[in-house]
């Protein structure tokens, strides 16, 4: 174009740039659908499994640890539901008619005990070196899948928000893992440990039946979680400190519970291995999932983006040396309280012969020296 040319010959080249321009576009948007094509794909594959996982399916997870005997009672009794409706502590009738169903009303010293449970759990934490939060429960969808979640989909957990890139979070885990997201830690402020407070939703696609009635599989609930970021070394042994909070947790109250290893078929997508606690509940007959500890190894981290600089690679930047390359660091969570869940063990473990419930001794001084939940025609 820069020398001599003819116009004839000069127009062509001009006409054959502005095609190579059209086709360039036309490419680049081709490459951003194949790039979000790929992603999703690749997002779609779970985490490895750790060698000691059972294979199989939920019937093949094995018993880590029995905790404590099923409590024995001399009279006939009750599931949560009823022993909430005789001691006017929810209405599920109300939310059915203002929310839909699955949704329920806290009242009187149920929601005494609601605060008291979060309260206590935070508290035990953050005497285990935990920091406390409280998160958004809102965070955008791009969030959830770089945790492992699938906001969308016809079976998804997740409540999207329509005509937005945003979702109400099903756990804390999610906003907690974000708080990181796209920064280098140094390897002396590892580990991170969190506990966070936060309410939760989710649409319980699928779930039905007298299993899951009352406040067992609900649509909203307040969860406190604890999350932890640490090197990869060490996430083995975090995963075993969280189980072991979990056990003392749920000790102290008194429970009758076993803890599991979970099957590779009942594993999330993020999780490298799982282990749930299930608590006796008496009134359902059954034991029923109170909280989980899953370590998520690089999972989360290298979607989110969270590495760190080993110390050694730092001294090596000083001496004017190539640093070693950073590194993923690894994610772990756990449930420190699930509040409907643990109100149903309470209640339901709890229960006396004349109606009332007795609350265990740590949760009494959160709960203004409350010892007992009357039926309203004993109270005095």
């Amino acid at each position: 174009m820069k020398g001599k040319l003819e116009s004839s010959e000069r127009q062509k080249l001009i006409e054959e740039g502005k095609n190579l321009k059209e086709e360039l576009v036309t490419l680049e948007e081709n490459l951003l659908k194949l790039t979000d094509e790929l992603q999703q794909e690749a997002q779609s594959i779970p985490n490895m499994t750790h060698p000691d996982v059972p294979l199989g399916g939920e019937d093949s997870s094995t018993v880590r640890k029995m905790v404590g005997k099923p409590a024995e009672f001399s009279f006939a009794i009750k599931d949560h539901v009823q022993l909430g409706k005789e001691l006017d502590l929810f209405d599920f009738d109300a939310a059915a008619e203002v929310s839909g169903s699955k949704f329920y009303y806290l009242k009187n010293e149920a929601v005494i005990l609601e605060m008291g449970l979060v309260n206590w759990a935070v508290s035990e934490a953050m005497k285990r070196g935990f920091t406390p939060l409280t998160t958004p429960e809102i965070v955008r969808s791009s969030v959830v899948e770089k945790c492992g979640f699938q906001p969308r989909g016809t079976n998804t957990q997740v409540y999207s928000i329509e005509n937005s890139d945003q979702c109400l979070i099903g756990t804390a885990e999610i906003p907690v893992g974000g708080i990181h997201m796209d920064s280098i830690l140094s390897e002396s402020s590892l580990p991170l440990k969190y506990v966070a407070f936060s309410h939760c939703f989710r649409t319980e696609a699928g779930a039905a039946g007298a299993a899951t009635r009352g406040l067992y599989r609900v649509h909203q609930f307040s969860k406190v979680e604890m999350f932890i970021l640490c090197r990869p070394d060490e996430s083995d042994s975090y995963h075993k400190e969280l189980i072991e909070i979990e056990e003392e947790l749920f000790s102290s109250l008194g429970f009758h519970f076993k803890t599991l290893d979970m099957a590779s078929e009942d594993l999330g997508a993020p999780a490298y291995r799982k282990f749930d606690v299930e608590a006796w509940m008496p009134g359902l007959g059954r034991y029923g999932e109170i909280s989980s500890a899953s370590n998520c190894t690089d999972y989360q981290s290298r979607r989110l983006g969270i590495r760190y600089r080993p110390e050694s690679s730092s001294a090596s930047l000083k001496k004017g040396k190539n640093a070693a390359p950073t590194q993923f660091v690894h994610t772990l969570n756990a449930t420190a309280c699930a509040v409907p869940r643990m109100i149903v063990s309470l209640l339901e473990n709890f229960q006396q012969e004349d109606g009332s419930v007795i609350i265990p001794e740590p949760l009494r001084p959160f709960m203004g020296g409350l010892q007992i939940i009357k039926p309203k025609h004993i109270q005095n």
